[in-house]
Formats: C-alpha cells, sequence, structure tokens
C-alpha cells in the first residue's frame, strides 16, 4: 500500500464510511469535562444527521478504520476483491483525528468502524484500543460508536461495551439465506450469538450499577444493527418481521436500514439498479409504527400488497387503515389511546394533546386540524362533536381523497 498522509487516508475511509447507516444514536448518559481537564462531553439526544432543542447540529466523525477486508461479500464496495483505493487509520491517528475535529468544534464525537484485515481479533483489537485511548489517556467524555465484529473474541467485544456509549453488529441482509449468497463467508449464527452475548453484558451492566455505583457503565446507549434493503430479494414484509424479532430477541435500540447503492465491479448477482429510497423511508416508517404506535409485525404486514411490499405512494400507517376500516371512525373525545394512535395523520404528540384536551372540553373538527398537517387525511377516520364522517369512511375512492398529491417541482 502507498504512503499516504492523513488527509488523503481521511478523504478515503471518511467516503467509504458513507454507506453505514447506522451512526445515529440517543440515549446514552450525560457527561461533561466541565470543571475538569477532561474533554468533551455528551448531549445523551441524538447525534449524526440530528438536531438539538437549541437547533445545534450535532455530528460525529464518521470513518473506517481500514476500508481493506479479507472478506468478499458481494454487495461491499470495500470487499477483497473490488478494486477501490485502498488506506488505513492506526489507531492512534483515530484518536489525534478525533481530538483534533472535536477541538476545533467540528464534532461531538466518533463513529469508528472497518473492514477486516488480518483476522476480527487483530481488527477487534485497534477498534478497541482507539476508545480505550480516547476514554483512559485523554479523558474523552465524547460519544463513542463502535461497529464490533461478530467473529472477534466476546472478550473483545465486552471490552469494546465498556469504552463505547453504543456498540452495533450488522445483520448486514434481512434473510439467511440472501445472506447465504451475497456474503457465504459470514454466518447469521455467528450473527446472532455475538448479539446475544451483547444484549447479556448489557444487562448485567445495568443489573451491576443497581448494586453498586462504581460498576462501570456497559454501553449505555446499548446496541444496534443494519440491513441493507434492495440487494436480495426480500420483501418488506419479510424485513418488517425480521427487524420485529431483532428488537423482541435482543433489545435493540435501533434497527437501520441502508437502500442498496450498485457499487463499480459489481457482482454479477447484484441488481443493476438501487431500490427506490422511498422504499428505505417507508421500513422507517413501519419501524416507527411497531416502536412507538403499539402496531404488531402482522398488522404493518397487512399495509403491504400481495407481493409483500409496502406502498411507495402512501405511508404504511394509512395504507394498513384503509384495509382496515371496521377500526373506524374514532371518537377522539372518547376513544383510548391505542386507539388514536392508529388515525392516520395523528402522531405521537397530536394524540397527547388530544388526551389533555379533551378533559376539559369536547373537541371539534377545528381543534384536531391545529395538530395535523391536513386535516382532510384525518377527517374520514375521527368523530368529534361537529363531525361525522358517515359514509365516508367507506367510500371506495378513499385512497384517492387521502393520498398526498403529487405535484410537479418548479426547476426555478
Amino acid at each position: 500500500m502507498a504512503q499516504l498522509d492523513t488527509r488523503a487516508k481521511l478523504a478515503i475511509l471518511a467516503d467509504a464510511a458513507k454507506y453505514d447507516a447506522s451512526c445515529a444514536s440517543s440515549g446514552t448518559v450525560k457527561r461533561s469535562s466541565e470543571g475538569s481537564k477532561a474533554i468533551g462531553s455528551t448531549e445523551g439526544m441524538g447525534i449524526c444527521h440530528a438536531y438539538a432543542p437549541d437547533g445545534r447540529c450535532i455530528s460525529l466523525l464518521k470513518i473506517l478504520l481500514t476500508n481493506s477486508c479479507i472478506f468478499d461479500c458481494h454487495y461491499c464496495i470495500n470487499r477483497k476483491s473490488s478494486n477501490v483505493r485502498r488506506a488505513r487509520f492506526s489507531a492512534q491517528e483515530v484518536v489525534q483525528l478525533t481530538l483534533a475535529f472535536y477541538r476545533r468544534n467540528y464534532i461531538e464525537g466518533l463513529f469508528l468502524s472497518s473492514g477486516i484485515i488480518r483476522s476480527p481479533n487483530y481488527t477487534m483489537e485497534q477498534l478497541v484500543e482507539v476508545a480505550r485511548s480516547l476514554r483512559e489517556d485523554h479523558d474523552f467524555r465524547g460519544y463513542i460508536h463502535l461497529k464490533t465484529i461478530p467473529d472477534a473474541d466476546p472478550e473483545l467485544v465486552a471490552q469494546a461495551g465498556l469504552f463505547a456509549d453504543r456498540v452495533s453488529i450488522n445483520v448486514e441482509l434481512p434473510t439467511d439465506r440472501g445472506l447465504q449468497r451475497l456474503a457465504p463467508e459470514k454466518s447469521s449464527e455467528r450473527i446472532a450469538g455475538a448479539m446475544g452475548e451483547l444484549k447479556g453484558a448489557i444487562e448485567e451492566g445495568h443489573d451491576a450499577r443497581k448494586r453498586f455505583k462504581s460498576a462501570p457503565r456497559f454501553a449505555p446507549a446499548g446496541q444496534s444493527t443494519q440491513m441493507i434493503v434492495g440487494a436480495d430479494s426480500a420483501s418488506d414484509g419479510e424485513i418488517v418481521t425480521r427487524a420485529a424479532g431483532l428488537y423482541d430477541r435482543f433489545a435493540l435500540r435501533r434497527v437501520y436500514y441502508s437502500a442498496f447503492s450498485p457499487i463499480p465491479d459489481a457482482s454479477a448477482v447484484l441488481p443493476l439498479q438501487r431500490p427506490p429510497l422511498m422504499r428505505e423511508h417507508r421500513l422507517y416508517q413501519s419501524d416507527w409504527l411497531m416502536r412507538f404506535y403499539g402496531f404488531k409485525p402482522a398488522e404493518v404486514v397487512e399495509a403491504a400488497d400481495a407481493s409483500g411490499m409496502l406502498p411507495l405512494d402512501i405511508d404504511p400507517k394509512l395504507a394498513w387503515a384503509l384495509k382496515a376500516r371496521d377500526q373506524f371512525p374514532v371518537d377522539v373525545n372518547r376513544a383510548p389511546k391505542e386507539a388514536l394512535l392508529r388515525v392516520p395523520g395523528l402522531g405521537t404528540k397530536a394524540v397527547k394533546a388530544i388526551l389533555a384536551s379533551r378533559r376539559w372540553r369536547a373537541l371539534r373538527l377545528d381543534d384536531i386540524g391545529r395538530l395535523t398537517v391536513s386535516v382532510a387525511k384525518v377527517r374520514p377516520f375521527i368523530v368529534t362533536v361537529d363531525w361525522r364522517p358517515t359514509a365516508l369512511t367507506d367510500t371506495i375512492d378513499l385512497k384517492t381523497r387521502v393520498a398526498p398529491k403529487v405535484e410537479q417541482m418548479e426547476l426555478f
């Protein structure tokens, strides 16, 4: 490998990291360096492409330790057979970059992943060393997210949890058959085993903190994972079902979806075109329905068509409502929270406001209109003091009435 300066390495390895979507986080503990010689702090809220309550954009230094890899996964631009320019940071180079960017107020933390070099254990040792050095040698209190390696020794992964706020292991693809076809060197059993060990370590850490205040925190922001969408034949229904299983089995904080992007010198087994980005968006919406709106996986799958794909022209909540019209209309002045959360156009904040307001007075349609972007979308599914949809809920062309209008954007 030709000798590259730090700037050249950064250009290569920051660009290579853009394919990893799971760099946002929330739920970690708050740390501050105020009144000490430490450096950095965490806000305990969304990081990377997120905004703090005061409007500040919070971001991470998102890089790979190296884009060299001993594996040859078909969908990966950094696979062994790929003809890309390679680069590699040393652990101390990453440490110094993180500190330098933080001191310049460019970042508030680090997201670090890597290709596999020499062996999984060797690579994991390098990743852990970066986090250890930042925490112990420099007393860095900012956010750290480490991508761990399923094949690495569990002791190394456990060390990662002692220094990182969040740890994650990618399941790569939604189905076992897809993984066997596109990444035969990886094993779904090993991935699941590593995620299970992480879950156990996180739970043990939480229990230890309850008993002993001096016990070290272990991955306080939990673990997450990512799956690639559109590289194999998995339907949205299969993806939603797999994600729900991962949440239940491993107590994940997040499942991230990354739309497959065609890569240079691609394998012949890969699709020639990337899936619509709207498909990725619909999967995130379905994920939200399960996590915050009380939907069961089977109910989200009901919103899909016969082939298991979610509609792209309307959101999955509206698609479900159109198929479950017997659940509507809902009386906003009487219905429980669970029923209100299923009304298309009503978000969690709107439902909270409805529950608080109706304690003092009966709500009218205008009141609901002030809580939602489009009252036209809500009207067929609710009853208020001055509104009842009568036959509107069962109208054949209801979808065209409530679906967002497609408009041609102006060029200038």
